[in-house]
């Protein structure tokens, strides 16, 4: 069975076929065999005269190729030859370079054997003649041969023997120099001689004493920081209370504290990078900034003492803690103005704390941009810089002083608002009360205040206490001013403004002149505290942009979500003022409207055309009713401000057309009737349109269209205005209401107005 399925049958195969089912599967395969190999050749043949052309083109082609040959031939002798000149060539440069090379190092190894007997020489003269700084020049030099290298001179020669007479005389002259310049510093330190200072300061890098000379180098600077400081911390304990810099006095000590330390750190910055080379600032600043914080502390201290800093912290901690401020007896509550001027020094102190941070920062990194390949060692110093910096002592006590300034601003703040709050007045004319001023002043004052400080999370803690106080504490005060509702009745403006007493609003809810008036106020303050939110956060956001830019945008996110909250307040005012709206047109427009709208239904509308040219001369309607809206208005407008007044129109526009809107549906008309209607509107709109600055003609819309109706000759020709035919026309009426209008004609028949198809 094998064989008959095989591709490539042989004799033998075939004859050991005896099954015809076999023979027959071999045919089949033999016959496939055959087909292929047919198709194959006629495919061949297809392609005969392509390939006998190619053929031709190759036999022409075959001289060429034996002359290309014979040229590759020629070719890579030549290139062979070339090759071998090269090797050849490069050989003996390579010769030279080594020959060259050595000849440097022999020339290199009589340089520094000629330099080492010169400054063998020099250094002894120089130390003789008390030149120490070419003295230490000498050592220098010598300090930077390699020893080693000298030291494979051969023992035994004169050369040898020299050279390791002049090692042992440099080394003899460093240890001599080193503790010459070690004591004649010492004296120049307890003499405070700077001149003398600064020149044995430049001899220790020579030397290779680089860390030795910045540390003795820094003792002298850190006592010339410490007797300013405590000169200046003597002068501010005995300045006159009436100075007019007695109040920030300790922020002045400590602001000359880091002015002192920036003068040394930019004067000799130079002197440190020419000497001692780039990178090394700030082992210098490590050591000035220990004395910086130990000063620092000390100024610290004697504000905190001076200014009873930790006692009234303690009062105003206890004070919260025992809840709000209101709830505290009054010899215990602690006067916010005993604060203000405290903590306008706590901020100063921390201010003036971070601009001195910045620009040691900025110094010391100027300086390691300078250490050219060494990234490790720029990151890992870069690293102590901010470490440093951070864990100071300098650092820790301003970060305590903040922490308690935020809770004492806090108070500062409940305290003063409350006071606005209870000292609220209104000036006859005005149309808000004081403590919208009041309150929003303190608000952007402590905030400012806080930014100021130059710290995020201090900004961040009092834009949270901003935000909490507006909408708590003055929300619900506005609120609850609110809850009574507006009283009814008549309003005697004089009479309300008689019955304040000393500038304040009467505490008894009697007096209902008073009582609307105060009502209106308060919804005017609401308005107005929105402007003010905005205005705040807006004046906040442009303080905080300058103070990440000052903190190279850390704490961004935070202070950005404190401003949003911020802002959110402004949706709950927009609510409460609403809520104060609606209060208002409750209880004194909806009452008054609804009889002068019910006037309509008594103004017979199915007219004549004399009633209509009646009409025309003496509108029965609409007159009376604009003359009714001018005299409701006229008694709030001026006593709202102007977006509380277009809003009060607003809803005076929605409550006419609704009420209007349902005694239209209770009246009929006929045509007449329905054009005197369409004038009616007409007039209404333009007068409501005329005092105020918002657009109410969208509010007639239903109105208008309803107007339209009435005024059709026949109930076939609405189909002119709907649907597709409506064109920039939006419908405001459904089909129903469309034929309950048109049911409203007594001249159209209710089969017609039926069989419209809408």
């Amino acid at each position: 069975m094998a064989a008959a399925t095989s591709i490539n049958f042989d004799t033998n195969s075939l004859k050991r076929l005896t099954e015809m089912k076999d023979i027959q599967a071999a045919h089949e395969q033999l016959c496939k065999e055959e087909n292929k190999i047919g198709g194959e050749i006629d495919e061949l043949l297809e392609h005969q005269t392509n390939l006998e052309a190619k053929m031709g083109a190759l036999y022409r082609s075959v001289p060429n190729l034996q002359v290309v040959s014979s040229d590759a031939k020629q070719l890579g002798s030549m290139v062979s030859f070339t090759s071998d000149i090269a090797e050849n060539v490069s050989g003996k440069v390579r010769q030279l370079d080594l020959a060259k090379g050595r000849v440097q190092e022999a020339i290199q190894r009589v340089n520094d054997v000629l330099d080492l007997k010169f400054c063998t020489d020099g250094v002894q003269t120089a130390l003789q003649s008390e030149d120490y700084e070419k003295a230490a020049g000498h050592i220098h030099r010598y300090l930077s041969l390699d020893e080693k290298v000298l030291k494979q001179i051969t023992p035994d020669s004169n050369e040898g023997g020299s050279v390791d007479i002049a090692l042992h005389v440099l080394q003899d002259a460093k240890q001599n120099l080193t503790k010459i310049v070690r004591e004649k510093f010492e004296v120049a330190l307890e003499t405070a001689d700077r001149a003398s200072v600064e020149r044995f300061f430049k001899i220790f890098p020579l030397l290779g004493l680089h860390d030795e000379g910045l540390k003795k180098f820094s003792k002298y600077l850190k006592s010339q920081i410490a007797d300013r400081c405590q000169e200046q911390l003597a002068s501010a304990a005995t300045l006159d209370a009436s100075d007019r810099r007695a109040a920030v006095v300790y922020a002045d000590t400590l602001t000359i504290l880091f002015e002192d330390v920036g003068k040394v750190v930019e004067i000799h910055q130079p002197l440190v990078e020419t000497y001692y080379g780039p990178g090394r600032l700030i082992q210098l600043i490590q050591w000035l900034q220990a004395e910086c914080d130990e000063q620092a502390s000390k100024i610290i201290s004697a504000y905190i003492q001076n200014r009873e800093f930790t006692l009234k912290s303690r009062q105003v901690q206890t004070l919260l803690h025992r809840g709000s401020s209101r709830a505290a007896a009054a010899h215990e509550r602690l006067d916010p103005r005993e604060l203000d001027v405290m903590l306008a020094e706590c901020t100063l102190l921390n201010s003036r704390t971070e601009l001195y941070l910045r620009f040691i920062r900025k110094r010391v990194l100027n300086d390691l941009e300078s250490i050219a390949g060494e990234e490790e060692t720029r990151a890992q110093k870069i690293t102590d810089l901010e470490n440093l910096l951070r864990d100071s002592l300098l650092s820790r006590r301003i970060q305590e002083l903040i922490g308690n300034y935020i809770v004492m601003e806090e108070y500062f703040m409940r305290e003063s608002v409350t006071k606005a709050e209870s000292m609220d007045s209104l000036e006859q004319g005005s149309q808000t009360s004081s403590m919208v001023d009041d309150i929003f002043f303190i608000l952007k004052k402590c905030t400012k205040r806080a930014i100021s400080s130059g710290s995020v999370d201090c900004a961040c803690a009092l834009l949270n206490h901003t935000t909490t106080i507006l909408e708590g504490d003055y929300q619900d005060t506005l609120y609850s001013k609110l809850r009574a509702g507006f009283p009814s009745g008549s309003f005697d403006v004089s009479q309300a403004y008689s019955m304040l007493q000393q500038g304040r609003f009467p505490t008894s809810s009697s007096d209902t002149n008073a009582a609307k008036l105060e009502f209106m106020t308060t919804v005017n303050n609401i308005e107005v505290s929105l402007e003010y939110i905005q205005s705040l956060r807006r004046g906040l956001t442009e303080e905080c942009a300058v103070l990440l830019a000052q903190n190279r945008d850390i704490g961004k996110d935070k202070l950005e979500s404190c401003l949003n909250d911020l802002g959110a307040v402004t949706h709950k005012f927009k609510d409460v003022l609403d809520y104060g709206l609606s209060q208002l047109s409750s209880s004194a427009i909806k009452p008054r409207l609804k009889p002068w709208v019910d006037t309509f239904l008594s103004v017979n509308h199915n007219i004549t055309e004399d009633e209509f040219s009646m009409y025309e001369a003496n509108d029965p309607f609409v007159q009376n009713f604009i003359m009714n809206l001018e005299q409701l208005l006229s008694e709030f407008k001026d006593f709202m401000t102007p977006s509380n007044y277009d809003s009060l129109v607003s809803l005076i526009t929605n409550e006419v057309t609704m009420q209007l809107e349902q005694t239209v549906l209770r009246s009929v008309f006929n045509r007449l009737g329905g054009l005197h209607f369409d004038k009616e509107l007409r007039s209404l709109v333009t007068y409501l349109t005329s005092v105020t600055q918002w657009t109410i003609r969208d509010k007639f819309a239903r109105l208008t269209q309803m107007a339209t109706i009435l005024n059709l000759e026949r109930v076939a020709e609405i189909l002119d205005y709907w649907g597709q035919n409506s064109g920039p026309l939006t419908w405001r009426l459904t089909p129903t209401e469309v034929r309950q209008v048109l049911s409203l004609r007594v001249d159209f028949r209710s089969e017609d107005i039926k069989r419209l198809k809408l």
